[in-house]
Protein backbone atom coordinates (compact mmCIF):
# COMPACT_ATOMS: atom_id res chain seq x y z
CA UNK A 1 0.00 0.00 0.00
CA UNK A 2 2.84 2.38 0.88
CA UNK A 3 5.07 1.92 -1.98
CA UNK A 4 1.75 2.14 -4.18
CA UNK A 5 0.95 5.74 -2.80
CA UNK A 6 4.75 6.73 -2.57
CA UNK A 7 4.88 6.05 -6.30
CA UNK A 8 1.54 7.90 -6.97
CA UNK A 9 2.70 11.02 -5.70
CA UNK A 10 5.18 11.73 -8.73
CA UNK A 11 4.46 9.07 -11.60
CA UNK A 12 1.16 9.91 -12.48
CA UNK A 13 1.83 13.61 -12.84
CA UNK A 14 4.95 13.06 -14.70
CA UNK A 15 3.19 10.72 -17.54
CA UNK A 16 0.59 13.55 -17.35
CA UNK A 17 3.49 15.75 -18.29
CA UNK A 18 5.03 14.06 -20.96
CA UNK A 19 1.38 13.17 -22.91
CA UNK A 20 0.25 16.68 -22.73
CA UNK A 21 3.60 17.99 -23.24
CA UNK A 22 3.12 20.92 -20.90
CA UNK A 23 5.73 20.59 -17.57
CA UNK A 24 3.84 23.14 -15.76
CA UNK A 25 2.97 22.70 -11.76
CA UNK A 26 0.83 25.27 -9.61
CA UNK A 27 2.27 26.36 -6.28
CA UNK A 28 -0.32 24.65 -4.03
CA UNK A 29 0.00 21.61 -6.29
CA UNK A 30 3.92 21.30 -5.79
CA UNK A 31 3.43 21.76 -1.91
CA UNK A 32 0.49 19.17 -1.56
CA UNK A 33 3.31 16.67 -4.43
CA UNK A 34 5.75 17.38 -1.66
CA UNK A 35 3.86 16.69 1.22
CA UNK A 36 2.29 12.92 -0.23
CA UNK A 37 6.43 12.71 -1.29
CA UNK A 38 7.68 13.12 1.87
CA UNK A 39 5.08 11.01 3.81
CA UNK A 40 4.97 7.84 2.32
CA UNK A 41 9.02 8.10 1.64
CA UNK A 42 9.23 8.41 5.09
CA UNK A 43 6.91 5.82 5.90
CA UNK A 44 8.54 3.34 3.31
CA UNK A 45 11.88 3.90 4.88
CA UNK A 46 11.11 3.22 8.31
CA UNK A 47 9.13 -0.08 7.10
CA UNK A 48 12.35 -1.67 5.65
CA UNK A 49 13.73 -0.96 9.01
CA UNK A 50 11.19 -2.68 10.72
CA UNK A 51 11.01 -5.09 8.03
CA UNK A 52 14.89 -6.04 8.99
CA UNK A 53 14.02 -6.41 12.51
CA UNK A 54 11.12 -8.57 11.73
CA UNK A 55 13.91 -11.25 9.78
CA UNK A 56 16.34 -10.75 12.51
CA UNK A 57 13.34 -12.14 15.22
CA UNK A 58 12.81 -14.36 12.46
CA UNK A 59 16.40 -15.90 12.05
CA UNK A 60 17.86 -15.12 15.61
CA UNK A 61 14.76 -16.33 17.64
CA UNK A 62 12.96 -18.58 15.52
CA UNK A 63 11.12 -20.21 18.84
CA UNK A 64 10.22 -16.77 20.23
CA UNK A 65 9.00 -15.06 16.63
CA UNK A 66 5.25 -15.79 17.15
CA UNK A 67 5.61 -14.82 20.64
CA UNK A 68 7.40 -11.26 19.74
CA UNK A 69 5.72 -10.25 16.08
CA UNK A 70 2.41 -10.61 17.61
CA UNK A 71 -0.29 -8.99 15.40
CA UNK A 72 -0.85 -5.95 18.00
CA UNK A 73 2.85 -5.91 18.42
CA UNK A 74 2.52 -5.49 14.08
CA UNK A 75 0.13 -2.48 14.42
CA UNK A 76 2.06 -0.43 17.09
CA UNK A 77 5.25 -0.60 14.88
CA UNK A 78 3.14 0.23 11.65
CA UNK A 79 1.18 2.60 14.04
CA UNK A 80 4.55 4.46 15.34
CA UNK A 81 6.53 5.04 11.62
CA UNK A 82 3.17 6.33 10.28
CA UNK A 83 2.81 8.88 12.88
CA UNK A 84 6.74 9.78 12.49
CA UNK A 85 6.26 10.00 8.92
CA UNK A 86 3.24 12.68 9.24
CA UNK A 87 4.89 14.57 11.65
CA UNK A 88 8.07 14.88 9.58
CA UNK A 89 6.42 16.03 6.12
CA UNK A 90 3.69 18.18 7.99
CA UNK A 91 7.06 19.84 9.07
CA UNK A 92 9.15 19.91 6.64
CA UNK A 93 6.39 21.42 4.37
CA UNK A 94 5.19 23.83 6.58
CA UNK A 95 8.91 25.16 6.79
CA UNK A 96 8.17 25.39 3.16
CA UNK A 97 5.38 27.73 2.94
CA UNK A 98 7.18 30.09 4.82
CA UNK A 99 9.58 31.03 1.91
CA UNK A 100 9.00 33.18 -0.59
CA UNK A 101 9.64 32.70 -4.32
CA UNK A 102 9.81 34.65 -7.74
CA UNK A 103 7.72 33.87 -10.30
CA UNK A 104 8.00 31.32 -12.88
CA UNK A 105 10.72 29.25 -11.25
CA UNK A 106 12.32 26.34 -12.63
CA UNK A 107 12.78 22.63 -11.32
CA UNK A 108 15.34 20.79 -12.76
CA UNK A 109 13.45 17.48 -11.83
CA UNK A 110 10.37 15.58 -12.48
CA UNK A 111 8.72 16.29 -9.38
CA UNK A 112 8.70 18.86 -6.60
CA UNK A 113 11.83 17.68 -4.52
CA UNK A 114 12.47 19.59 -1.57
CA UNK A 115 15.60 20.41 -1.94
CA UNK A 116 15.07 21.29 -5.45
CA UNK A 117 12.48 23.59 -4.25
CA UNK A 118 14.32 24.90 -1.00
CA UNK A 119 17.10 25.78 -3.34
CA UNK A 120 14.86 27.94 -5.66
CA UNK A 121 13.37 30.08 -2.89
CA UNK A 122 14.19 33.75 -3.11
CA UNK A 123 14.33 34.34 0.89
CA UNK A 124 16.59 32.61 3.80
CA UNK A 125 16.60 29.37 3.81
CA UNK A 126 18.77 28.58 7.00
CA UNK A 127 15.48 27.17 8.71
CA UNK A 128 14.82 24.74 6.14
CA UNK A 129 17.94 23.52 5.94
CA UNK A 130 18.08 22.95 9.59
CA UNK A 131 14.99 21.44 9.19
CA UNK A 132 16.39 18.95 6.39
CA UNK A 133 19.41 18.35 8.58
CA UNK A 134 17.39 17.19 11.27
CA UNK A 135 15.00 15.09 8.86
CA UNK A 136 18.04 13.42 7.19
CA UNK A 137 19.36 12.01 10.82
CA UNK A 138 15.89 10.91 11.48
CA UNK A 139 14.82 8.99 8.18
CA UNK A 140 18.75 8.11 7.14
CA UNK A 141 20.80 7.88 9.75
CA UNK A 142 18.56 6.39 12.61
CA UNK A 143 16.68 3.92 10.22
CA UNK A 144 19.99 2.39 8.56
CA UNK A 145 21.51 2.02 12.01
CA UNK A 146 18.73 -0.38 12.63
CA UNK A 147 19.36 -2.41 9.76
CA UNK A 148 22.74 -2.31 9.90
CA UNK A 149 22.73 -3.74 13.39
CA UNK A 150 20.22 -6.30 12.37
CA UNK A 151 21.73 -7.71 9.49
CA UNK A 152 25.48 -7.85 12.05
CA UNK A 153 23.13 -10.10 14.25
CA UNK A 154 21.44 -12.24 11.05
CA UNK A 155 25.04 -12.84 9.76
CA UNK A 156 26.51 -13.21 12.94
CA UNK A 157 23.30 -16.08 13.55
CA UNK A 158 23.73 -17.70 9.73
CA UNK A 159 27.71 -18.20 10.35
CA UNK A 160 26.27 -20.63 13.45
CA UNK A 161 24.35 -22.49 10.86
CA UNK A 162 26.17 -25.66 10.46
CA UNK A 163 24.08 -26.85 7.38
CA UNK A 164 24.54 -25.05 3.97
CA UNK A 165 21.00 -25.86 3.49
CA UNK A 166 20.28 -24.01 6.42
CA UNK A 167 22.65 -20.76 5.60
CA UNK A 168 20.86 -20.86 2.39
CA UNK A 169 17.38 -20.71 3.62
CA UNK A 170 18.26 -18.01 5.72
CA UNK A 171 19.85 -15.94 3.52
CA UNK A 172 16.94 -16.29 1.35
CA UNK A 173 14.80 -15.15 3.42
CA UNK A 174 16.83 -11.71 3.51
CA UNK A 175 18.14 -11.24 0.28
CA UNK A 176 15.45 -9.38 -1.49
CA UNK A 177 14.68 -6.54 1.22
CA UNK A 178 18.94 -6.47 1.39
CA UNK A 179 19.04 -5.63 -1.99
CA UNK A 180 16.24 -3.17 -1.96
CA UNK A 181 17.12 -1.53 1.07
CA UNK A 182 20.84 -1.39 -0.76
CA UNK A 183 19.42 0.50 -3.65
CA UNK A 184 17.12 2.90 -1.79
CA UNK A 185 19.42 4.49 0.83
CA UNK A 186 22.33 4.33 -2.01
CA UNK A 187 20.04 6.31 -4.74
CA UNK A 188 18.55 8.45 -2.21
CA UNK A 189 21.73 9.50 0.04
CA UNK A 190 23.37 10.03 -3.69
CA UNK A 191 20.83 12.59 -4.19
CA UNK A 192 20.71 14.26 -1.86
CA UNK A 193 24.44 14.32 -0.84
CA UNK A 194 24.80 15.58 -4.20
CA UNK A 195 21.89 18.17 -4.41
CA UNK A 196 23.86 20.94 -3.60
CA UNK A 197 26.48 20.66 -7.02
CA UNK A 198 24.30 22.39 -9.82
CA UNK A 199 25.41 20.54 -12.02
CA UNK A 200 23.86 17.16 -10.52
CA UNK A 201 20.54 17.59 -11.64
CA UNK A 202 20.40 15.37 -14.29
CA UNK A 203 22.13 12.59 -12.28
CA UNK A 204 20.08 13.14 -9.46
CA UNK A 205 16.74 12.86 -11.47
CA UNK A 206 18.20 9.51 -12.80
CA UNK A 207 19.05 8.36 -9.07
CA UNK A 208 15.48 9.25 -7.57
CA UNK A 209 13.90 7.28 -10.70
CA UNK A 210 15.88 3.73 -8.62
CA UNK A 211 14.50 4.45 -5.34
CA UNK A 212 11.24 6.44 -6.29
CA UNK A 213 9.92 3.88 -8.83
CA UNK A 214 12.07 0.66 -9.01
CA UNK A 215 12.34 0.01 -5.50
CA UNK A 216 8.76 0.06 -4.76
Amino acid sequence: FVDICFTSTTIPKMLWNIQTQSQVITYAGCLTQMYFFLNFGAWDDFLLTVMAYDRFVAICHPLHYTVIMKPSYCVLLVLVVWVMSVLNSLLESLTVLLLSFCTDVEISHFFCEINQVVQLACSDTFLNDMVMYFATVLLVAAPLAGVLYSYSKIVSSICGISSAQGKYKAFSTCASHLSVVSLFYCTGLGVYLSSAAPQSSHSSAVASVMYTVVTP
